[in-house]
């Protein structure tokens, strides 16, 4: 599968069957992470691998009970290590650092057949006491990993010509 073909099919799947992701499709996939770029190329990341069901539950609860978080049988979480790093640009690092990171992750699992959704919808504090996390670490999001179970419904996005202009900004 081709990079834009992925981009084509990745969607948010919010239902998964209940069959295991094997080991070699998520290793092929947390190397996909770990190729992500960051700034300084210092990669201040963890990611967590949940597969535990009763801790997956319970991260479903701290995201605000998205129950399909619990069934999907694996759970990446990915953390910052350095969440007070600022780039010269005023943005917080770890923000576009994991960003990259884990949609990297939700490409390389649209190229093993496999589905995630994005989940920013958390609170920090419970993910943090379920996963042993120090407090001065910054989980940046969750992503729950599965075999979709439902049909991919077809994307609702601007026009290019909404969301582009050249040499200048322009409303």
């Amino acid at each position: 599968m081709d990079i834009t073909e992925a981009i084509n099919k990745r969607r948010s799947v919010r239902s998964y069957k209940l069959d295991p992701v094997s080991e070699d499709s998520l290793k092929r996939i947390l190397e996909a992470a770990r190729l992500a770029p960051s700034a300084k190329n210092k990669q201040d990341w963890k990611f967590i691998v949940v597969r535990d069901p009763e801790k997956r539950k319970k991260l479903s609860v701290a995201a605000k009970n998205q129950e399909f978080i619990a069934q999907a049988p694996v759970v990446i979480v990915g953390v910052a290590l350095d969440p007070d790093y600022f780039m010269t640009s005023e943005v917080q690092a770890c923000k576009v650092d994991l960003g990259i990171a884990m949609e990297h992750i939700a490409l390389a699992a649209v190229a093993e057949g496999l589905g995630t959704c994005w989940i920013g919808a958390f609170y920090q504090d419970e993910v943090k006491k379920i996963l042993n996390i120090p407090e001065k670490y910054k989980v940046i999001a969750l992503m729950p990993l599965g075999f979709p179970a439902d049909q991919a419904v077809p994307k609702s996005r601007k026009s290019l010509e909404e969301i582009t202009c050249y040499d200048n900004f322009t409303e």
